[in-house]
């Protein structure tokens, strides 16, 4: 992992970085295919050089979140728009 993308997740309060980085060790573990980079100051995370979903902050909310590309073709009452 490259050193502006550690510091990222590290430069986040508490519990966001313990949450943060469970999350990103999930999502990494899913698939050999799937890496990370820091794109737009933020955590992004491709399968197969195809942009998957992206860590970052709800503005209202101030918690973090996953983006999806593409999610607004997912529908479920649980989801925020």
């Amino acid at each position: 992992m490259e050193k502006s993308l550690d510091n990222f997740y590290l430069l986040q309060p508490e519990p966001n970085t313990f949450f943060l980085l469970a999350l990103r060790d999930i999502i990494l573990s899913k698939d050999k295919y799937i890496t990370t980079s820091l794109k737009y100051g933020m955590p992004f995370f491709s399968y197969k050089g195809k942009t998957l979903c992206y860590f970052w902050f709800h503005k209202k909310y101030k918690k973090p979140y996953i983006g999806i590309v593409g999610g607004i073709h997912l529908n479920h009452p649980d989801l925020l728009i």
